[in-house]
């Protein structure tokens, strides 16, 4: 069955007076005993140039790991696109698990982004295997924008919205910096899947482990609730990233989606309410419908449900506690914030933005929540986002930070998804450096479960508790001094006291320092070539150079970019004595020419050679 709760954030309401409000409600599947639902499931790889080396390795690497999660009655397949895309696993029962990692494993980067073409042969994968008492889902990584195939982003939503209404829902996973988050974004709302994040390549494994928990822990789908709103009670704001409409009664629809084993489905809304006298006053009548796990089998269960709020006196307004309530709708309201101000600063009110952001933080600072340690961090995560935003710094990576929190919180109610994605902030680069700790006490950031962690290192202290610290200077493997730290009022945390300093000791090597010196530099002439393509130096790294691979055009061979925000099908001056057909290479620069619409290879050229790299 399903169970429905709600709570306001006043536990008892003013009377005499109209008064915004918010409330939480709870929707959860109370299953006895849930058997494990099989899983038809397609992996969709992006293997385009800009994955090779590294990220690629740790996508395959993950993609075993969900072999090696899979049963004998599941479906699984992968798929593998690049301009071209193949299927290097048929939809079959995970029997052989050996067999099907051989397989994962002989996969090799190649060119430019075919998104569209890959994701749909693996959501035809699974319509051959339809099953509606199965997951039915295909999870489509990739690490760069659509630029072959159908690449407008209105229709490939549109068409995941289409797969969802036949059966199939689609995961999207965005890797590292260069994909198109609002695509992804998109794509997995109109598809009923999940979004995440995947920031550094290392996480990938996770990330995935993290997805097929979520689909073996589905026992509900297509939970559907509608608002009929008492009179004189209007809706102001909806607190979800869930599809919202109207019915032809003018009722609002909410469309929350897949209910999870154990995981509450959250909703805030924000609503008015009109004066009242002491009393219980009905609010509104919840419809809701999904279909739910029963029996060992899918069944639709609906029902209404009322909302009455209670109505005291201003004095025992004031004295009722509801502050586990607040918490959570605080965490609402902080991700809708994160989204408005993201809104805002993209159509150049920048200042609009900031001023809600941290109108924010000040209201949050007076409600005393800053002595919670996961509210504390968002705080400093507003302030950082709200002077980044300010500067009209924000840039790629906090641009996809924000979307990505602000979506896990709206849609999920893990905190293991909350707050992932933190990249190291500017400012560490131009902190002070110091080469001993002396009298302070020593702190390192370190990376757990996806969020950047500051912890204790010297004597004296309690090194399992984390450290709320400025979140601008961020930054893993960073180590810093601090005058002293002092506990928060409940003593589950420490918090920064004086100055901070970065720690870098005598002998040891500056990360940072080093960083910055690595970046290649080129020399901007045209590149020239060796003898042939077997004289160049060999690279297995891509990271501070553009790929460019050979293709055949015809009866000539051509140097494309496949590298991301390039043109893929502009030609290029390229040494021809090194063109080999198939072959990638690692240039310094790639300048436009004169013409406007062709490419000229700058600087030193590397042969890109896949890298062999043992579990």
């Amino acid at each position: 069955m399903l169970k429905i709760s709600y709570n306001f954030d006043q536990a008892v309401l003013p009377a005499g007076s109209s008064l915004k409000t918010n409330i939480l409600l709870r929707f959860r599947a109370d299953i006895a005993e849930s058997p494990r639902r099989n899983l038809n499931l397609s992996l969709v790889i992006d293997r385009s140039g800009s994955m090779a080396g590294a990220p690629l390795h740790h996508a395959l690497r993950a993609a075993e790991s969900v072999v090696e999660q899979l049963e004998a009655d599941d479906i699984f397949s992968v798929v593998v696109y690049d301009d071209e895309v193949d299927t290097v696993i048929t939809p079959q029962s995970v029997t052989n698990k050996a067999t099907l990692k051989n397989s994962i494993n002989k996969v090799r980067a190649g060119g430019i982004t075919n998104l569209s073409g890959g994701w749909l042969k693996g959501c035809e994968h699974v319509k051959t295997q339809l099953d509606p008492q199965k997951i039915n889902r295909v999870l489509l990584l990739t690490d760069g924008h659509a630029n072959m195939g159908i690449q407008d982003p209105k229709i490939l939503t549109a068409t995941s919205a289409q797969k969802a209404e036949e059966g199939i829902a689609t995961t999207t996973l965005g890797f590292d910096q260069g994909f198109n988050e609002d695509l992804l974004i998109g794509m997995a709302r109109a598809a009923n899947g999940n979004f995440y994040f995947i920031q550094s390549i290392d996480e990938a494994t996770e990330v995935f482990s993290i997805e097929l928990d979520s689909l073996r822990a589905v026992v509900g789908q297509n939970l559907n609730v509608t608002l009929e709103l008492a009179d004189g009670v209007s809706l102001i704001d909806t607190l979800s990233l869930a599809k919202v409409s109207q019915n032809k009664a003018g009722q609002t629809v909410i469309t929350l989606g897949e209910l999870y084993e154990g995981e509450d489905k959250l909703l805030g809304l924000s609503l008015e309410i009109p004066s009242a006298q002491v009393g219980e006053l009905p609010v509104m009548k919840l419809h809701y419908s999904a279909d739910v796990v029963q029996n060992d089998v899918i069944q639709s269960v609906s029902g209404t449900a009322d909302v009455v709020a209670k109505v005291g006196t201003v004095e025992e307004a004031a004295l009722a506690s509801s502050s586990h309530i607040i918490l959570e709708l605080s965490r609402l309201t902080i991700a809708k914030a994160k989204e408005i101000a993201l809104e805002l600063a993209e159509h150049g009110r920048h200042q609009e933005a900031e001023q809600i952001l941290q109108a924010l933080v000040k209201d949050l600072r007076a409600q005393g929540l800053n002595e919670n340690f996961e509210i504390a961090e968002e705080i400093d995560q507003l302030e950082y986002f709200a002077g980044r935003i300010a500067q009209k710094a924000l840039g790629n990576a906090g641009r996809k930070e924000l979307r990505d929190q602000s979506y896990q919180t709206m849609t999920r109610n893990r905190s293991d998804l909350a707050g992932r994605g933190v990249t190291a902030g500017d400012e560490v680069y131009a902190m002070p450096v110091v080469n001993e700790v002396g009298s302070g006490v020593e702190l390192h950031c370190i990376r757990e479960g996806g969020k950047l962690r500051i912890k204790v290192i010297s004597d004296g202290y309690d090194s399992t508790k984390n450290v709320q610290f400025p979140r601008a200077i961020r930054a893993e493997g960073a180590r810093y001094v601090v005058e002293g730290l002092e506990v928060s009022s409940d003593g589950s945390f420490y918090r920064v006291r004086g100055n901070i300093t970065r720690l870098a000791r005598p002998g040891e090597a500056d990360i940072f320092v080093a960083h910055r010196q690595s970046r290649s530099t080129s020399t901007g002439k045209a590149s020239k070539g060796p003898a042939s393509a077997a004289d160049l130096p060999t690279t297995d790294n891509t990271k501070d150079g553009i790929l460019v691979q050979c293709v055949k055009d015809g009866s000539k061979l051509r140097a494309r970019v496949v590298s991301d925000g390039y043109e893929p099908d502009w030609n290029m001056r390229f040494p021809r004595s090194v063109r080999e057909e198939g072959m990638l290479y690692v240039v310094d620069e790639i300048k436009t020419a004169p013409d406007g619409k062709s490419y000229i290879a700058c600087g030193e050229i590397k042969r890109f050679v896949q890298p062999t790299i043992t579990n």
